[in-house]
């Protein structure tokens, strides 16, 4: 019982333990570009740095406009914490939200939030221009448009370094082919929850991009287009970001409960879980050793896609042990207390 201990002692330094899936760092902060600091386009800038921020922490495009949130619109100072203008290039609005007050107003508009913990996507991204044919690797000049796209939009994004194995590998029949496999082995030198690949071409003075998105055994894919290499980046981190949302919101009593079993617990654990389960309304209910039970909000698909960012493995659901027949009663004897009933097995249960 030693863990049950220090599930109670430890609570206060939790924020500091390492977590598996990845905490995505300036969640609540927008740069927003501006053409200019002059008052009317502050005041532009911040209704649209709203709108990224309600988009990026719900995944849902009509969110923004969500009745609930007309108070907001109207004054968003009341859940701005600090601004200020950047130089750039490009020259932007930084606006700092106030998570907690944030949060508190886009629950209360009833929107489904998408918590910090995301799965990490290593981008294998070929461009295709009049000056050649170029895989983005980490490190190199046009990888700054790619993370830009990538914060905006709240997803953690990895690039491979592009040498010269993988520039063989990562060519445009493979990445806008339907087979991961060449990109999965490839990969597997960094550690990533999913594959993005993107190839983008420059026709006529504008860019277009085909991109497919491989988590676990699901599979997404698009085109999008736009003016440059930063508008297009931009437009394929936001459809990558709308089609993984809903695997991972969960809307307040919209899909029920689930009762969630995990063994091989300890401190650490316990931690990376309450950060993971925070979105689905996590409660404790019962603590055994290293094993917890927990309530949560949410769709049995939505919770196995966030345990499986920490690796946990999902373990086959318990028979309940047939009910005992009553004892017969000799006449004249006093009747037997039947045992209260057991509780439930749980619906899902994992371990590390």
């Amino acid at each position: 019982m030693r863990f049950c201990k220090l599930l109670f002692v430890g609570c206060l330094s939790l924020a500091s333990l390492a977590s598996h899936a990845e905490n995505l760092k300036g969640l609540y902060q927008v740069r927003q570009p501006v053409t200019g600091q002059a008052p009317e386009e502050r005041d532009r800038a911040t209704q649209a740095a709203l709108d990224t921020l309600v988009l990026r922490l719900t995944g849902d495009p009509k969110a923004p406009q969500n009745p609930g949130l007309a108070a907001i619109r109207k004054d968003p100072q009341q859940i701005i914490s600090q601004y200020g203008f950047d130089a750039g290039p490009p020259e932007v609005l930084k606006v700092d939200f106030d998570p907690g007050t944030t949060e508190q107003a886009l629950r209360r508009a009833g929107l489904a939030l998408w918590g910090g913990n995301r799965p990490s996507i290593l981008s294998w991204w070929l461009n295709d221009s009049a000056e050649g044919s170029s895989l983005v690797g980490d490190g190199q000049a046009s990888a700054a448009a790619l993370r830009r796209a990538a914060q905006h939009r709240g997803l953690p994004l990895h690039l491979p370094l592009a040498d010269l194995s993988e520039q063989l590998v990562a060519t445009a029949p493979t990445l806008e082919g339907t087979d991961p496999a060449p990109l999965r082995a490839a990969s597997e030198r960094y550690s990533a929850d999913a594959l993005l690949a993107v190839h983008a071409r420059e026709e006529g003075g504008q860019w277009q991009a085909k991109w497919h998105l491989w988590l676990g055994d699901q599979k997404e894919a698009g085109s999008v287009q736009g003016a440059d290499q930063a508008a297009v980046a931009d437009a394929v981190m936001l459809a990558v970001a709308e089609r993984l949302a809903p695997r991972f919101v969960a809307k307040p009593g919209a899909s029920g409960q689930q009762t969630l079993e995990v063994q091989g617990m300890n401190l650490e654990h316990y931690a990376t879980l309450l950060r993971m389960l925070e979105p689905f309304g996590v409660r404790v209910q019962s603590v055994d050793g290293d094993r917890i039970v927990y309530r949560v909000n949410g769709s049995a698909d939505q919770l196995r896609a966030q345990l499986s960012l920490a690796k946990l493995q999902e373990l086959p659901a318990e028979t309940p042990a047939p009910a005992a027949a009553p004892e017969p009663v000799a006449p004249g004897a006093a009747p037997v207390v039947t045992p209260a009933p057991t509780p439930a097995a749980p619906a899902l249960r994992f371990r590390w």
